[in-house]
């Protein structure tokens, strides 16, 4: 451009062919037609007159004694140079196409939770400042590690700028789960670097998902039409991510309410088994008891009413036979007293031994509870790992790179799988 503090610019006017100089010439662009030229461009284009664009000049040409043939530039035709842009934008779409490449960002896997963000935008950009907004102040309290990569958002050097941190970025992607580029807005010339080849395919061949917000232009780029996802806003982007983070916790909590319902229920049917153990105990313990006690008084009666008949039949023999027979009869009476004590004990026994057995199933039951409690389970050192919300089986079984968790009594972890055997342990059949 060439701009002197006078007002006037001298352009350095070139045509190239395979990215060669094949023309060159000396432009004049006198101050009033210079800031014409930039409110037109800023009405159509909506940014000022600027380097590296092409564009339709209408010029009148000048000869000089000293400093030769130049252009004299009346006027330039702000139309062309969108209908420019608009050309390298449908050049880069058919290219990205015709290598097949075109959706290979959007096949990528979105991680379950996308915490780790690589941010690239410029620090001062007020695009940046929504975005981290959003996300530091949603209202379900999830949090993000987020890491800005400075880089320049538009113009000549914006293209070299987001190339160069995506390359960074990618030399320590395991730290990442995502990359976000975003802006404020800006017009339809501030937005042709993300139609550049070399930048929309570094981005659909990115290896992590790559999600744009880089305005409010209701003209697609292509850099948002190879991106995994494109927003119009930083904060409509920011919302996507917190969003994943919905879709993730919906489940969780929904599974933390089936666990609880089915201990309850688990917890409750385990007592009323213990209760209805309980009752029969007691019962049977009633019955036994008094099956005892009647067979005791029967014995007692049958006793008292046998001494009575003998003592009224032998009467005189009784009278005769004097004290042997009353030692006779204390002896009997010793004997029977001896007979009823051993019963007693047998009772006792029998009973003691009844309590005993019940206390022994009672315990039983009480041990087959806590071994059935998944407390139990973990504070015995195990773990519950899980992978998309499911234990791991035949029918849930991760790959390499997926996600997993890992849950012991008092930690919680996240682990990416790096290496597994796809054979159990006693060489059955695969997984």
């Amino acid at each position: 451009m060439n701009l002197y503090p006078s007002g006037h610019a001298f352009p350095e006017l070139v045509q190239k062919e395979d990215d060669k100089i094949v023309a060159q010439i000396n432009g004049q662009i006198w101050k009033t037609n210079l800031q014409r030229i930039n409110q037109n461009f800023i009405k159509v284009v909506k940014e000022p007159l600027k380097e590296g664009n092409t564009m339709l000049l209408q010029v009148r040409i000048v000869y000089h004694e000293i400093f030769g043939l130049s252009l004299q530039i009346q006027d330039i035709d702000p139309s062309f140079t969108l209908g420019e842009l608009q050309k390298e934008r449908d050049e880069t779409l058919k290219r990205l196409q015709k290598e097949g490449v075109i959706n290979a960002n959007q096949r990528l896997e979105f991680p379950i939770l996308p915490k780790r963000i690589a941010i690239i935008s410029a620090d001062t950009s007020k695009g940046l400042s929504d975005f981290m907004k959003v996300l530091d102040h949603n209202a379900w309290g999830y949090r993000f590690f987020t890491m800005l990569f400075q880089a320049y958002l538009q113009g000549d050097m914006a293209v070299h700028s987001i190339l160069e941190q995506l390359d960074k970025i990618e030399k320590v992607k395991h730290h990442f789960d995502a990359v976000v580029i975003v802006r404020g807005g800006g017009g339809e010339v501030g937005m042709s670097c993300y139609n550049n080849y070399s930048l929309c395919h570094k981005i659909a061949t990115y290896p992590l998902p790559v999600l744009t917000g880089i305005g409010h232009s209701t003209n697609l780029t292509v850099a948002e039409m190879v991106a995994y996802r494109n927003a119009i806003t930083p904060t409509e982007l920011a919302d996507f991510l917190i969003q994943s983070f919905h879709e993730f916790s919906v489940p969780v909590q929904e599974a933390r309410k089936t666990i609880m319902n089915y201990s309850m229920k688990l917890l409750q049917l385990h007592n009323q088994a213990f209760s209805s153990e309980t009752k029969h105990f007691r019962n049977a313990a009633g019955l036994y008891l008094g099956k005892e006690k009647n067979l005791l008084t029967e014995t007692v009666h049958h006793f008292r009413r046998n001494s009575s008949l003998t003592l009224v039949r032998n009467q005189e023999y009784i009278a005769t036979l004097g004290r042997s027979l009353q030692k006779e009869t204390t002896d009997l009476l010793n004997e029977q007293r001896l007979s009823i004590l051993e019963e007693t004990e047998k009772l006792k026994r029998m009973v003691l031994g009844v309590f005993q057995q019940e206390q022994k199933n009672m315990e039983h039951l009480e041990a087959v509870i806590r071994i059935l409690d998944p407390k139990q389970v973990l504070r015995r050192g195990y773990s519950i790992v899980t992978f998309e919300g499911k234990t791991l089986n035949r029918d849930n079984c991760p790959n390499i790179g997926s996600k997993i968790h890992v849950n012991s009594i008092d930690v919680q972890l996240e682990a990416t799988i790096d290496k597994f055997s796809t054979e159990n342990p006693d060489n059955s059949k695969p997984m």
